[in-house]
């Protein structure tokens, strides 16, 4: 199953690389080794009654175990909102140190406006049909604007790692994560709130199916249960 990958926006995606496999037996038989005893292989039945029951008295721990490593292809803006994210996760990222091939840019198919209510984050309703076509010029032009300065200054002998600085945070990166279980979900259920920014909701409802196909029993219960 390591080649999952689930598209995103309009160039991202996310990308199953490596995971616990049998995450779900190791869950409970973290749990059990209190006990000293564990199961060799998973009981359909006691075994998700056992998650069922971690998850809903809020024991942890065992979801601490399994680990999952995605490679996440996200605008910069969007990385730094899940990047926040530091407990139970390692992250590697494409430098732009090093590399100097072409960028990508986000293109919003949609440009939404301000929020009625003036609160210092969100947005509200998609712009009128002419203003959206002005916005998505403007942004195609700004991108475009960047990339050729870019491109000036590394001909002209800047180092990449100044250089990189006439890019918007409209660029795409990528990065390799690997993260625990309970890590995952609890980027999941801050990044699926209502107040987070749309594309940072559709990274992290990639990620949620990702990790329902890697672990179901356990994501299924920390998704009904775990508050």
């Amino acid at each position: 199953m390591n080649n999952l990958e689930i598209s995103v926006l309009d160039k991202g995606y996310v990308d199953l690389l490596n995971y616990t496999e049998q995450g779900d037996l190791l869950v409970v038989n973290a749990a059990r080794c209190s006990f000293d005893k564990q199961h060799e292989e998973l009981d359909q039945d006691k075994d998700e009654k056992l998650i069922n029951y971690l998850a809903r008295h809020g024991h942890l721990l065992p979801f601490r175990h399994p680990s999952v490593t995605l490679r996440i292809h996200a605008p910069l803006f969007v990385l730094r909102q899940l990047g926040k994210h530091q407990v139970g996760f390692s992250w590697s990222e494409v430098s732009r140190r090093y590399i100097t091939g072409e960028p990508e840019f986000y293109e919003p198919g949609v440009w939404r406006k301000r929020p009625e209510d003036n609160i210092k984050q969100g947005s509200g309703g998609a712009l009128s049909l002419q203003t959206q076509e002005v916005w998505k010029d403007k942004s195609i032009a700004v991108n475009s604007d960047a990339l050729e300065a870019y491109r000036n200054f590394l001909d002209h002998g800047v180092a990449p790692e100044m250089a990189r600085m006439m890019l918007p945070q409209s660029m795409y990166t990528t990065t390799v994560t690997t993260g625990t279980l309970l890590g995952w979900y609890n980027l999941y259920k801050l990044r699926m709130e209502e107040h987070t920014q749309l594309e940072t909701q559709d990274y992290a409802e990639a990620i949620g199916d990702i990790l329902e196909e890697c672990f179901p029993m356990s994501w299924g219960a920390l998704c009904e249960y775990s508050e």
